[in-house]
């Protein structure tokens, strides 16, 4: 592995000039309610739960509808009010999901709270209260995986430092500064729940320096916290800018960046002391424990070849095909639809029609991005080694890349492929148009299952 750069973290790449957040970022978000949502029991992969529901029963917004049944599942509850009219296998990003579709019977109304509005006092408020409440509220990451929050920080290791990553590096993606700027004493307040609920001494929340705005406004709500003695001295709270560079708001990178701490190979970020959550987790964190409403609506960045790109609020289960279409529709023909961002999000339709169904919006639903089709064929590798210049995880993915199509899972383990972090760096810097990306992440994921079945053959 290569060793890292003094400053930041090693690799990286700049993939775009602003263009692609301009397109959103000014745009104020829209709220959206749909006649039905489609509740998903896998809001995670491998994150299934057990549905306590069945056609024809009544269930209000914030009902807990499902409970977890995998270490990756977090309770599930109901995004809206109404009659629950099919529980059935539904098509979702090429998988077949057991799903909840619930009828909408009301516009739920969220009275305006006053943790909404100022910095509140959380000294009644114990630590175990508020891991509770980040359990019970169903909270996951909203920027990546989907990893259930609460288990985080049921950790027997001593936290120092807590990250609120709202970096937001993937390009095109605006929904986490649109939450900023709009929600900001809401962001503020779950940022302080959760820094209490980690146990660390200081909260730091990392946004890159493209986003000026956001840091002033959580900057003057900070300040003006500490002013009117809600936020007391003993909440250490930092706003910290970073350089623009993908991907910055990597779990791994935010702390090599902001900390100067490496996570060792194969270890957490609990091992150097540190818990990392994301922005939007924190704003729902606030809106659980203080507003006693569960994680049921996120922000979704609807952008790209659409007529009218924004940021949308809505309840979980929407359907990505309706989201399209209030944006006004595509406006290329030959397209492809990411769900996610460009270099992390997976392809979910190419040449869409914009009749068929994509795929549901899920707790860690980022965005939904519509680009036209690019069509290239692959090259041999040149060994220009681009791939390796620019890897943030310190590995050579060419290298990687060709172990894995020789079915060398030995040699995928020599080379560290279970640290890949599938960024994308490599397949988008790549003169080859190598499938570097996809192939070394499969590398990963075989070499973890390995490592996975040694480990119960020892026990």
């Amino acid at each position: 592995m290569r060793k890292k750069e003094k400053n930041g973290f090693p690799g990286g790449i700049h993939p775009t000039d602003g263009y692609d957040k301009a397109l959103t970022m000014d745009i104020p978000v829209r709220e959206f309610w749909p006649d039905q949502v489609t509740v998903l029991t896998e809001q995670s992969f491998g994150g299934k739960c057990g549905l306590q529901v069945k056609p024809n029963d009544q269930v209000k917004a914030g009902e807990l509808i499902g409970v977890p049944e995998a270490f990756m599942a977090a309770p599930l509850h109901a995004s809206v009010s109404g009659e629950i009219l099919e529980v059935k296998e539904v098509s979702n990003q090429g998988r077949n999901i057991l799903a909840c579709i619930i009828q909408c019977k009301e516009k739920p109304h969220f009275e305006t709270q006053t943790y909404e509005k100022e910095a509140v006092d959380i000294s009644g408020l114990s630590r175990e209260e508020i891991i509770a409440g980040i359990r019970d509220g169903g909270l996951t990451g909203m920027g990546g995986a989907g990893f259930p929050t609460h288990k985080k920080y049921e950790t027997d290791k001593k936290i120092e430092a807590f990250l609120i990553n709202a970096a937001e590096c993937e390009p095109f993606l605006t929904c986490d500064y649109r939450l900023m700027l709009e929600y900001s004493w809401s962001v503020l307040n779950g940022v302080r729940l959760m820094l209490k609920g980690s146990g660390a001494e200081t909260a730091y929340i990392c946004m890159e320096d493209n986003k000026p705005e956001a840091a002033k406004v959580l900057q003057e709500a900070l300040e003006a916290g500490r002013k009117s003695g809600a936020i007391g001295q003993q909440e250490n709270i930092q706003i910290t800018v970073l350089p623009t560079k993908y991907p910055q708001g990597g779990e791994r990178q935010l702390i090599e960046s902001v900390l100067k701490r490496e996570v060792p190979m194969g270890g957490l970020p609990a091992d150097v002391g540190v818990i990392v959550s994301n922005v939007g987790t924190a704003k729902a964190a606030a809106d659980q424990i203080l507003g006693g409403i569960p994680l049921i609506r996120r922000i979704v960045t609807v952008t790209g070849c659409v007529k009218n790109p924004g940021n949308y609020l809505v309840p979980i289960g929407t359907s990505a095909k309706e989201l399209v279409e209030l944006s006004g529709g595509v406006t290329v023909k030959n397209n492809r639809v990411i769900a996610g961002g460009p270099m992390t999000g997976p392809c979910v339709a190419s040449d869409w029609d914009g009749e068929s169904e994509l795929f549901y919006v899920t707790k860690n639903t980022s965005g939904i991005l519509i680009l036209p089709d690019s069509q290239w064929e692959e090259q041999p590798c040149i060994r220009c080694e681009a791939c390796t210049k620019v890897c943030p995880a310190g590995l050579a993915p060419y290298q990687i890349e060709f172990a894995y199509m020789e079915e060398d899972y030995d040699l995928c383990e020599s080379l560290y492929a279970s640290e890949c972090i599938a960024c994308g760096c490599c397949s988008y810097t790549c003169p080859a148009k190598r499938e570097l990306s996809v192939r070394t992440r499969m590398a990963r994921d075989v070499v973890k299952q390995r490592m996975r079945e040694r480990a119960v053959k020892k026990s």
